[in-house]
């Protein structure tokens, strides 16, 4: 078994999480939606979580998982026969960073429809953390390598928001989970505006095929969708139709598109469809954003 990525502590020292297991529930998830306040210490290459304080510990971070979650849908019903879950397998810990330009928009990639994971999904950049890697240092790598963004150290602040417990499939009826994260949300706060960081802008096209920012307003209604607690009618009236975004062409070039406003709002599907949305999880990292541009 590899080194353990995500650990629990929950009695005398931490424990590696196994595949099949769900953090939150381990957590002690109750039947309300969530999230839940969780100590956090964030170790260079590993997570280490606890439902109360422990010296280690370096945050206290909500963690959150989909109303759907297939972990916490496993946890009521026996395993059919011929459902296997792999069980040399814990659970692996990837970041995400939201980028804040200066002017209070955030960045979102689109992922590739060749991609085997989450293709066609609107999602920060992010990506796996390495074992001998500072959280924030693998958050800038992947921000780097999908979309060609280099933040010098001196010009942006930091914050981790919150933590996501992510599968693949998403559902169940699409199919038993093939992949368990917990994704660690960090805000990165650059000093330059919109505009200055779409220009040094380059995206890696094997992993990404457009891009476009999020003021609160539109950031507000999309967060708004699949939380659980069904508050998409309050929407506001006065959302504009749709979004600008950029769309990288084969030829390497790019060309302004407009992305309707429906496709934003769009939910996780029930059945496996490659459906062009907004990622739940992401969602989650939206309402985080908000709540930290409010304090």
């Amino acid at each position: 078994m590899a080194v353990p990525r995500v650990l629990l502590l929950l009695s005398v020292r931490p424990e590696p999480v196994s595949f099949a297991q769900s953090v939150c529930g381990l957590l002690g998830a109750g039947p309300n939606p969530g999230p839940w306040p969780t100590h956090c210490s964030l170790k260079r290459g590993q997570l280490i979580l606890s439902d109360r304080p422990f010296p280690e510990a370096s945050a206290r971070l909500p963690i959150q998982r989909p109303p759907f979650c297939p972990f916490a849908a496993l946890a009521l019903q026996p395993l059919a026969p011929e459902a296997t879950l792999p069980t040399n397998r814990g659970v692996d810990l990837g970041v995400a960073v939201l980028v804040q330009s200066s002017d209070q928009t955030v960045l979102l990639t689109r992922r590739t429809r060749t991609l085997r994971v989450s293709p066609n999904l609107w999602v920060p950049p992010g990506g796996h953390v390495e074992l001998d890697e500072e959280l924030l240092d693998g958050a800038l790598r992947e921000l780097w390598e999908e979309s060609g963004l280099q933040l010098p150290k001196d010009q942006f602040s930091w914050v981790p928001l919150g933590l996501w417990e992510s599968a693949y499939p998403p559902r169940l009826s699409w199919g038993f989970p093939k992949y368990h994260h917990i994704v660690l949300y960090l805000l990165v706060i650059s000093q330059e505006s919109q505009q200055q960081l779409q220009a040094q802008i380059q995206p890696n096209p094997g992993e990404v095929n457009a891009l476009m920012w999020l003021g609160p307003d539109v950031a507000a209604a999309v967060a708004a969708t699949e939380n659980g607690t069904e508050t998409a009618a309050l929407l506001p009236q006065d959302l504009p139709p749709s979004v600008p975004a950029i769309e990288l062409e084969e030829d390497g070039g790019a060309r302004p598109v407009v992305l309707p406003m429906s496709t934003l709002l769009q939910t996780t599907p029930t059945t496996a469809e490659d459906i062009e949305r907004v990622s739940t999880g992401t969602k989650f990292a939206l309402r985080l954003w908000l709540q930290h541009l409010g304090r």
